[in-house]
This record gives C-alpha cells, structure tokens and sequence, in this order.
C-alpha cells in the first residue's frame, strides 16, 4: 500500500507539475514534389493563462529556432470559455508577432466562445493572417483555412475555392477530414491535445472528436489526403497531461 502511494502521488505531480511544462519538437518528413525543400512550422492550441507570458514567449523562441519558411497556427489561444483565466490576446497577439516567418492561422472553439471579432483583431493587428473559410497565397503555396466546427460553420469547399497545388489546409478540429474531398497536399489539424491524459496500452482516456482516439493525435492517411493532428501545446479543463508532451509539428518536404 505505502508504495502504491508513492507512485500515485509521483504520478500525480508528474501530470499536474511537470509534463504540462513540457515542450518538445515533432519532426515529420513528407514526400512531395510540389513542395520540397520547404519546412512548416505547425502549433496548436495555446491555451495560456494568465501567468504564462514567459511560457508563450519560451514557444515563441522555439519556432524561430526552427527557421521556417511559414508558420501555421491551429488556434485556441484562449484559455476557457470566458478569458477571465487567460492572458489577454491583445498581449499574446503581441508575442506571436514576433514570430519571424510569415504566420497563418484559424480560430478555436475556445476563441469564438470567448470573442471571435476580438481574437481576430488583435491577431490581424500584429500582422498574423486569419482565415475563416477562406485562404492565401504565400510563397507561393495556397493556405486554406475553415471556420471552427463547434463555434463556426466550416466550409472546406469555399475555403479552397480559386485554389490550386500546391495548397495545405488548416483546421481547428480534425473531424473535418472525411469532408475534404479536393486533392489537398496537407492537413493541419488540433484540438484533440493527444487525449491529454494517454494510458500506455489502453489509450487517451477521452478525446474531443466523433472518431474518438483515432483522432487523439497521429498522421491519418485514410483518403487521398494526408493529416497530421498535434497534441497542441497547453491544457483544457484540466491543467493535466500525461504521456501527452506539448509539442509543435515541424515539416519538412523532400
């Protein structure tokens, strides 16, 4: 019994103390013509709270140590449902601006329960391209990004609509996929946090996604396109992971 308790609570400051803090790099080399030699930065879900300036600022200098050619960002930089417990997006705008390759990103269902017009201001203003259905052109390569699925109404078709490859697309919640029925050459997609709690040989505890923890976080190749979803960086109503590092995805195309 005395050494059950240790390991629980070894365990327990483990998920709540330490791998929450966690950051690490996921690296991904993709085979593709139309896009290589160029290397993509992917982070997803911030979720930083009202005293995590230096964290944010510490993810901002990973990015730029990755010395990409475009950054994409997956949303849910609001930490909650009413901002009361995260650090204001005008100042998070701010440190994202730093980021020092051409940025991209889409809304998460914690932004726009919080206030979409607000976080998509603030990023615009400090120079971070927002999409909502809709997409750009950079470098050469076509960013498509859709509306949120919980707070927004995605639409893949209008999202990709005058696009041509190479061209990636960008989402919040990764159930879009089976919806995507263009030829894209990449998906990016978040939310899903790795289950944030994984249990070695049983799997995420729970999972935001209709397909439950197929879409924790891996590379889906089930159609003609390809995902990748990220475990994201912070943590959602729980301030807990557990074989579930935060992490940005960088890509490289060869």
């Amino acid at each position: 019994m005395k050494y059950f308790v240790v390991i629980f609570i070894i365990l327990f400051v483990w998920g709540f103390a330490v791998e929450p803090h966690l950051l690490r790099v996921k690296k991904y080399t993709i085979k593709n013509e139309a896009l290589r030699g160029v290397k993509l930065v992917f982070a997803s879900d911030f979720h930083i709270n009202l005293f995590e300036k230096g964290r944010l600022e510490r993810v901002v200098r990973l990015i730029n140590a990755q010395n990409a050619d475009l950054v994409l960002l997956g949303g849910d930089f609001i930490k909650g449902h009413d901002g009361k417990y995260t650090l204001d997006i005008e100042t998070q705008s701010r440190e994202l601006g730093k980021i020092n390759a051409e940025t991209v990103t889409v809304l998460g269902n914690h932004d726009g329960w919080y206030d979409k017009d607000r976080v998509t201001d603030a990023l615009k203003n400090c120079g971070i391209q927002v999409l909502a259905n809709s997409n750009i052109k950079i470098k050469g390569i076509w960013i498509a990004g859709v509306e949120d699925l919980q707070t927004g109404l995605p639409d893949v078709e209008k999202a990709l609509k005058n696009t041509s490859s190479p061209r990636i697309l960008l989402t919040h919640s990764p159930d879009i996929y089976y919806d995507v029925k263009d030829d894209v050459d990449l998906i990016f997609a978040g939310h899903t946090h790795g289950g944030q709690v994984y249990i070695p040989f049983f799997g995420a505890i729970t999972v935001p996604s209709q397909y439950g923890p197929k879409f924790a976080e891996r590379v889906i190749k089930e159609t003609q396109n390809t995902m990748i979803i990220t475990k994201g960086i912070g943590t959602s109503i729980m301030p807990v992971r557990f074989c579930s590092v935060p992490e940005i995805v960088v890509v490289e195309f060869e």
